[in-house]
Order: structure tokens, then C-alpha cells, then sequence
């Protein structure tokens, strides 16, 4: 899978510092402009869905498993890898300094009418929805968000903004 971008933070001096190492898979879901999106109240952000691989589990039982879970979508299809982002950032975790985050993106079909999610403690505390979105509101948004609210924002909005705006030159507007 090609990578997408790569992300460590400038002067991060990892030697000697505990890493904890997270694998996850994302789905890409459109319909023309739109794409289907997490909202997180806590954050005010979107985020695509899915998440952290459970052991055991394939990069593609993970993201079919995730997207259930988040959006209740059923027949989820897997269209295409798209790539890998990958990201190390600090971390809020016992016992550890850093996070590498490493998501698989790919381009999924969906039968369109959502079900019962299926979502974490943490998800439901943090006021997560799935929404159909226009992909440029999305964008404006977390910018938006990005440009006011630092204090509250979300630890990995950028990865997010990133994303968007590249399934948006590469995957709509060459179509």
C-alpha cells in the first residue's frame, strides 16, 4: 500500500522513550461530493471511521468490523486499498511517551441506509455519530476548527484534514 504521509514531530527524541504501537483501518465511503464521516461532539471534528485492528484480525476484518460498529452500515464492500498514513505524536497513556499510529485507508461501498450502531463507552461519552457530509463542508469545518479551538481539539484532526482534502483532489475531482 503506497504511503500517503509519514508525520513525526520535529526534534522528538525517541530513544529511550516507550512507543506504543497502534495499527488501524479506515474506511473511505462516498456518494458523488458526499462521504460518510464520524462526528464527535467532544471535539466538534469529522473523523472517517474505523479504528485499531484487534489482534488476530486482517487489516480488512478490521475496517469492515469498525465501520459496522461506528455507522451501522451493512454489506460493506472493499473497493481498493488507498494507502497508509502514518504518525507518531505524544501521548496521554501510562506508561508510554509516544503513539505510532499507523491507519490503512480504503475505498469501500456500503448499502446505503445505516443500522444500529455498536459503539465504545468512550465513543458514546464523546458524542460520536455517523453523518453523510459534503466532503467540502467537512474540510471548512475541521479548518475551521483547526483555526479556533486548540485548546479542545482533537489529537489527530490533522491527520483528518489531510485525508479529506486528498480523497477530494484524487478521488472526486478527477472524476
Amino acid at each position: 500500500m503506497r504511503i500517503l504521509r509519514k508525520v513525526t514531530l520535529e526534534n522528538t527524541k525517541l530513544e529511550g522513550k516507550k512507543i506504543y504501537k497502534r495499527i488501524a483501518a479506515r474506511g473511505i465511503i462516498l456518494d458523488g461530493e458526499n462521504i460518510l464521516l464520524l462526528y464527535t461532539k467532544r471535539y466538534d471534528d469529522y473523523s472517517f471511521p474505523g479504528g485499531g485492528v484487534d489482534q488476530g484480525e486482517n487489516l480488512i476484518e478490521g475496517v469492515k468490523r469498525e465501520i459496522n460498529e461506528e455507522t451501522g452500515a451493512k454489506n460493506i464492500e472493499i473497493l481498493a486499498e488507498y494507502g497508509v498514513y502514518d504518525e507518531m505524536k505524544p501521548i496521554h497513556k501510562k506508561n508510554y511517551d509516544y503513539v505510532n499510529m499507523t491507519s490503512h485507508f480504503f475505498i469501500c461501498d456500503i448499502h446505503k441506509e445505516l443500522g444500529e450502531t455498536n459503539l465504545e463507552d468512550y465513543e458514546i461519552n464523546n458524542g460520536m455519530d455517523a453523518r453523510w457530509v459534503n466532503i467540502y463542508e467537512a474540510i471548512a469545518h475541521n479548518k475551521e476548527v483547526i483555526k479556533n479551538q486548540p485548546e479542545t481539539i482533537g489529537l489527530f484532526i490533522d491527520r483528518e484534514l489531510f485525508m479529506l482534502e486528498l480523497v477530494a483532489k484524487e478521488l472526486i475531482e478527477k472524476n
